[in-house]
């Protein structure tokens, strides 16, 4: 099914709002600086376009905008701390050169089912520029980069904390159960005092009992929430059971779609969630594979490429011959994964092996040695000595939780990291009637 153009074009890992084209955005005569964020600014055009684009996007999920004053804070916000991440991008020299960016361009367009020229029609349709589009495309994944050198490479999980996870009742229940959701955060100030903290308290309480009157849970969310996705609705995506604390899990598991929680104190704030959807997982995993051996040869300093493909002939034709497969492995393979082995790869999922290999193997009838072919490793031979379907429901729980606990530290350390290079930048507020705040 095709999805909205703009849903398609929203980034994964960060939930920005649609195309911001901020740093394209024309620059009026009367432009002026909204924000100063350490070498750098947000321009009143910038922020005027986003915050544009933000009602459009509210305009059409039927729901209503707050206050211009509240939306113009949210949105300025964001493109701090956007602005922020692409600092750090330019400071490390991540740069996404132009085959990069058409290549994420064109995969954008396959996946909504148009060919380049459909979606540049398309943008213009809905009053988007195509440049303007390639610029927030080319900003996504500078800061999708940032954040996978800055957050995702730090985090570790171990064996032991995969199998203790599939062994607990969270874990267990993660299998079965996997949940849509939306959030509201209202922010405590690290090191909060009492009195900070009942602050939070009794605003969160406030926006409770509004929701509970029937208040749009999308429009207090915009309006409020200090979450990186509050733009966005506060919505999360689908989240596992495992993913979430248990506490939460245990609350959601029995609540209906559409139920809110009550507010959840949590190491930084207090958060309300939503549940917008529910569904199962869990099912049976069936995978094919295939026993194979072979016999690897590569081109070296001394052994030319046509060379190397002649050694590959003349190993074949002493199979053929009726010399042994195995020991002609351990004695020429220069796989030494496989050559003591006689060049053995035992069962493998073909899925692992690059396409040439993968082709290969899947036509040649078991038994039969094939013919040399090459590779980006060099030239082989193989052989097939068997093929079978696994049940590898076990292998793929352990990958479930492995991405389960992956997702969540990297949930709980980007959200510190976010609050850690905002509150050690420099930030100047000069957006008249915004509150003040710098460091």
């Amino acid at each position: 099914m095709k999805t909205k153009l703009t849903d398609c074009l929203r980034p994964l890992l960060l939930g920005a709002v649609l195309l911001s084209g901020a740093v394209h955005a024309a620059v009026q005569p009367l432009d002026s600086v909204v924000a100063i964020v350490d070498n750098d600014v947000v321009m009143k055009s910038q922020l005027d376009q986003r915050v544009r684009e933000v009602q459009q996007t509210i305009a059409k999920r039927g729901g209503s905008a707050p206050p211009a004053s509240v939306l113009d804070q949210q949105v300025l916000e964001r493109l701090i701390v956007e602005n922020l991440q692409l600092q750090i991008g330019d400071r490390s020299g991540i740069r996404i050169t132009d085959e990069e960016l058409n290549q994420a361009i064109a995969t954008i367009a396959q996946r909504n089912g148009m060919s380049l020229e459909q979606f540049r029609a398309a943008l213009a349709r809905d009053g988007l520029s195509y440049d303007d589009a390639r610029e927030q495309v080319r900003r996504e994944m500078i800061i999708s980069r940032v954040r996978q050198r800055r957050v995702a490479e730090r985090i570790q999980v171990s064996e032991q904390e995969v199998k203790n996870f599939l062994n607990s009742d969270q874990g267990k229940m993660q299998l079965s159960e996997e949940y849509r959701l939306a959030n509201i955060l209202i922010p405590t100030p690290e090191g909060a005092n009492s009195e900070q903290i009942q602050a939070a308290a009794r605003k969160v309480g406030e926006l409770h009992q509004r929701l509970r009157s029937g208040a749009d849970f999308a429009q207090m969310a915009i309006a409020n929430s200090a979450s990186d996705n509050a733009l966005e609705g506060g919505e999360m995506g689908w989240r596992k059971a495992g993913q979430l604390p248990p506490d939460f899990a245990k609350m959601l598991s029995s609540m209906a779609i559409g139920d809110i929680t009550q507010p959840i104190r949590i190491p930084n704030g207090f958060i309300i969630l939503k549940l917008e959807e529910k569904r199962g997982a869990g099912s049976s995993v069936v995978r094919d594979e295939v026993h194979v051996r072979h016999i690897l040869i590569k081109p070296s300093e001394i052994r030319s490429p046509e060379a190397t493909r002649q050694l590959a002939e003349k190993l074949y034709e002493r199979i053929q011959n009726g010399e042994d497969f195995a020991e002609l492995a351990k004695s020429f393979s220069e796989d030494p994964g496989s050559a003591l082995n006689g060049g053995d790869l035992n069962w493998v999922d073909p899925n692992v092996l690059v396409p040439e290999f993968r082709e290969q193997m899947a036509n040649a009838p078991q038994g039969q040695v094939t013919k040399p072919f090459q590779t980006q490793y060099g030239w082989h031979v193989l052989e097939v000595l068997g093929r079978r379907a696994t049940d590898s429901t076990e292998q793929a729980r352990e990958q479930q939780a492995m991405n389960v606990l992956r997702n969540r530290k990297y949930d709980e350390e980007l959200q510190t990291w976010l609050r850690q290079i905002r509150d050690e930048a420099y930030v100047e507020i000069k957006l008249p009637g915004a509150d003040q705040a710098s460091q």
